[in-house]
């Protein structure tokens, strides 16, 4: 019996490390990837001379007056700030970056050397600093490429294919956070495409592997030691939230960098919106999405190819289109001079388009970005006064025509404010139909925006053209 017991016992145990066993082997190794990568990752330091009478200036301009501290500060102000400029501070900055070529090019981030007058990058294992050159850079997505002269032939490497990844994927970032040189990290895929507001090409993928102040440039590795993404932002009140550029995109940025020393991007010519329930219901259209176009520019890309305000983009060479961030990006992948085929949503109905692309310039950008969300109305009366714009008014506020309706008023925690119309907003129209009079809107709103339940607006506003919907009672 004792025999049996004994028998039993031994056999739990068996089965207790096997199962051990089992469930360690289920999980990841990274010893072989940390040391295979590493080599190849780098840490970038950068030094800006800042001057200290620029520092003083600054303190100047800041403080405001009218406190009880004026008289201490007009004495201070007297004494120093026409001293003699002091020497050059020098303010320095860690970072990461990868190396992609044996021959020296190393990736990063464009807010790690930005405004640098020095840019180190220190291999691993080595003591030595090396000069880096900057090659180029691109602020729209946060990239910059460097080049620096090594003695010997240099481990790389390699841009993997971003958008097959999956959430939920093992991935380890390596990079130099708190100036910690060559930190190893280990999480999953937390999701994709996400817009934190950083640039007009946010589409990042966010990782719950530890990314920390200095882990900025360095690389995101799938389990085959290619890089998926490149690390760059952090949300600084969270824990295990990173965000990294994907590969898919950085790896064309940083052929052209490395070719021309500049990005060139698509250019439609367009400024747009984002499609909300109500605006796709006001259009006609099946489902919210697309990119609704709020206006024009005259003779650019979009104009040459008869696109018109309130057309929706939905498709582009024959992709559909999910929303505004979708199109802006879309574009943007594409060269200049390039001709795309696009379909628009117009009338209820699709209508195809062709444009030759020209090239995004930032200098031209003088119109606001692309809106990620719009506001959206209640199901209430409209509480807005209207009346016809004239001549005068029509100047003072920029326009090329004397055409539509001034918003003279609107009520408090009406359907209007609630749509974000404002007092000194021009109505030029309503549910796609021309207004320029009261009696316009009013027709209007007995009936096509009556049968939809819903009135879309197109407005002018300080020299922008936007969209704004209001929500109707069925009654």
């Amino acid at each position: 019996m004792l025999k049996r017991l004994y028998s039993v016992l031994a056999l739990l145990i068996m089965l207790a490390v096997s199962a051990s066993a089992n469930a360690a082997t289920g999980l990841p190794e990274f010893t072989e990837l940390a040391a295979k990568a590493g080599d190849a990752v780098v840490n970038i330091n950068t030094v800006k001379l800042v001057k200290q009478s620029d520092q003083m200036k600054e303190f100047f301009q800041f403080r405001k007056r009218g406190t009880p501290f004026d008289d201490f500060f007009d004495q201070f102000e007297k004494r120093f700030k026409n001293a003699p400029d002091d020497k050059p501070r020098k303010e320095r900055s860690l970072g990461s970056g990868f190396i992609i070529s044996t021959d020296g090019y190393v990736v990063t981030n464009n807010h790690v050397i930005a405004e640098a007058d020095e840019i180190k990058v220190k291999l691993q294992g080595e003591d030595e600093s090396y000069d880096a050159e900057l090659i180029g850079r691109d602020q729209e997505t946060d990239l910059a490429l460097l080049k620096i002269k090594p003695k010997n032939t240099l481990p790389t490497l390699s841009f993997g294919d971003s958008d097959s990844v999956k959430v939920g994927q093992w991935v380890m970032a390596i990079g130099n956070p708190f100036g910690l040189d060559h930190s190893v990290t280990a999480g999953i895929i937390s999701a994709k495409g996400r817009i934190i507001g950083s640039g007009p090409f946010d589409d990042f993928i966010q990782t719950d592997a530890s990314i920390n102040p200095g882990n900025s440039g360095g690389p995101l590795l799938n389990m085959d030691g290619e890089v998926i993404g490149i690390n760059t932002a952090i949300i600084a009140s969270g824990q295990g939230i990173g965000f990294a550029i994907p590969a898919t995109m950085a790896k064309r940025v940083i052929a052209q960098l490395r070719d021309n020393q500049k990005v060139s991007r698509g250019w439609l010519g367009v400024t747009i919106q984002a499609v909300d329930e109500n605006t796709a219901k006001a259009l006609g259209l099946p489902k919210p999405y697309g990119a609704l176009i709020a206006s024009v520019i005259p003779d650019q890309p979009g104009d040459k190819a008869g696109i018109k305000a309130g057309d929706v983009i939905v498709k582009i060479e024959g992709q559909e289109v999910k929303d505004a961030s979708d199109l802006l990006r879309t574009i943007a992948g594409f060269d200049p001079g390039k001709k795309i085929e696009f379909t628009v949503w117009r009338g209820s109905r699709e209508k195809k388009l062709k444009a030759t692309l020209g090239e995004r310039d930032t200098k031209l950008l003088t119109q606001k970005q692309p809106q990620a969300e719009q506001e959206q109305a209640t199901n209430a009366f409209l509480g807005m006064s209207v009346r016809p714009v004239t001549e005068e008014e029509a100047t003072a506020l920029g326009l090329t025509d004397a055409k539509g309706l001034l918003v003279t008023e609107v009520a408090a925690n009406s359907p209007a404010q609630e749509g974000e119309v404002r007092p000194g907003d021009v109505i030029t129209q309503a549910n796609q139909t021309p207004v320029l009079t009261p009696k316009d809107l009013e027709k209007i709103l007995a009936t096509d925006a009556k049968d939809k339940g819903v009135l879309l607006l197109l407005i002018q506003r300080q020299g922008q053209s936007v969209f704004r919907t209001i929500s109707l009672p069925k009654d």
